[in-house]
């Protein structure tokens, strides 16, 4: 905070410092992973109490066609990749899997920063984050077919129209209906341990149900939240899992750290750099394209664009389960878990300028270029004053240098 970044980047940082690779204090990040995983569990419920049910629907239709954009895009681009390194075609799908996700956790940490999680541009983005982790579902279990565990491609339909219908069914529900009555609601309401407790047991319950049905477990969690949401107890229920959430999210950043191989990233530094780059510029442009032709203002693509421009956590699922399955060579796998892990930490960086392009957008500004203009003003006419004192000073040393040669000349004539 005092080097005025985001708090996650120290987070992360300090997973860094403490890793295997860096002091060696934990050397192995098992159950901090775990705990990282029982945060994103946790933050999916979160959302999806906080969720706007009928800001939702008008978003799913677009949320549907973004996400499936950023598949198409994100395995042409694996295949790219492959083709150019001779590798395998079932790298090329995996690889699409993982430049395809976005981080629910990040995204939404960094829009609740600036203020817009529950504006237009935080709506929109929330929808794709959520079609995301659906489609992480048909991932996994393409995945685990490809690694010969004899998965039926009519059992990955069955489970996607499965979760597809679950959470229509339950939007349809609560879109029209009042708010669910819970059981003895006023005994319990001023029950803080009670309403901790009772909360988090819907969420792990819905989420490891949802788990065994072959389903992702944040997805379990998601609806769960939408139920709780929907319930005469939401508004006492928010405040007491808040704070637990945000524990177990801090937790996360910290796994990201310790994933972070800096040995590897020393010898492979161009490579990952280069790739981290790429990803994260042609991920904006995407992103922010799609929204744009799918009805968003150009402020709202540029903001919901930018938030999710890096490489999400369920990538790290997806490579390991590649690699534990044979698909993924160990160069490949090494590769993609460090350009996620160095995306997500990058990420935070686009906060300061998406706080500015917010503050553009409020003007009425309609293209990019004007945009970053306004936002970026200050830094402009830095430029324009540096250039100014530059070329003052260059034309003050041309006109001594010129003098300087003047003397010179005038003296070897007096001299002859």
């Amino acid at each position: 905070m005092r080097l005025r970044q985001p708090p996650l980047v120290g987070f992360i940082g300090a997973g860094i410092a403490l890793g295997p690779t860096g002091l060696g204090i934990i050397a192995n990040n098992d159950y901090v992973s775990l705990l990282a995983e029982l945060g994103v569990v946790v933050l999916l419920f979160f959302i999806g109490m906080e969720l706007s049910i009928k800001a939702f629907i008008l978003t799913l239709r677009q949320a549907l066609l973004v996400a499936g954009g950023q598949l198409a895009a994100a395995l042409i681009a694996g295949s790219v990749i492959v083709i150019a390194i001779h590798a395998r075609f079932e790298e090329a799908i995996i690889l699409g899997f993982i430049f395809a996700l976005s981080s629910t956790v990040v995204a939404m940490k960094m829009l609740e920063d600036m203020g817009v999680l529950r504006g237009e541009a935080g709506r929109i983005a929330v929808g794709v984050l959520i079609a995301q982790d659906i489609a992480v579902v048909p991932m996994l279990i393409f995945v685990s077919s490809l690694a010969g565990k004899g998965t039926d491609p009519w059992d990955v339909a069955v489970k996607v129209v499965i979760a597809v219908g679950l959470l229509g069914g339950v939007l349809w529900w609560f879109g029209g209906h009042r708010k669910l009555r819970i059981p003895y609601a006023e005994q319990i309401a001023e029950k803080t341990e009670l309403l901790a407790l009772g909360s988090l047991a819907i969420c792990f319950a819905a989420a490891a149900i949802s788990g065994l049905a072959g389903l992702s477990p944040v997805y379990g969690a998601f609806l769960a939240g939408i139920v709780a949401g929907n319930s005469t107890l939401r508004s006492r229920v928010i405040p007491v899992i808040e704070p637990i959430q945000s524990v177990l999210v801090v937790v996360f950043f910290l796994s990201i750290g310790l994933l972070i191989d800096l040995s590897f990233i020393r010898t492979h530094f161009i490579e990952v750099m280069g790739v981290s780059v790429i990803v994260i510029a042609v991920k904006s442009v995407l992103n922010i394209f799609l929204l744009r032709k799918t009805g968003s203002s150009a402020d709202t693509a540029l903001i919901a664009g930018l938030s999710m421009a890096q490489i999400g956590e369920f990538s790290f699922v997806l490579a390991s389960a590649g690699f534990a399955g044979g698909l993924l060579g160990n160069s490949l796998y090494r590769l993609s878990i460090a350009v996620t892990a160095v995306s997500l930490l990058v990420s935070p960086v686009w906060v300061g300028m998406m706080h500015r392009l917010e503050g553009a957008a409020t003007q009425g500004i309609e293209t990019y270029r004007e945009a970053l203009a306004a936002a970026y003003a200050h830094e402009l006419h830095e430029v324009h004053r540096g250039r100014a004192a530059f070329s003052r000073l260059t034309h003050g040393m041309h006109v001594r240098y010129r003098a300087l040669r003047l003397a010179i000349y005038h003296r070897r004539s007096v001299r002859k």
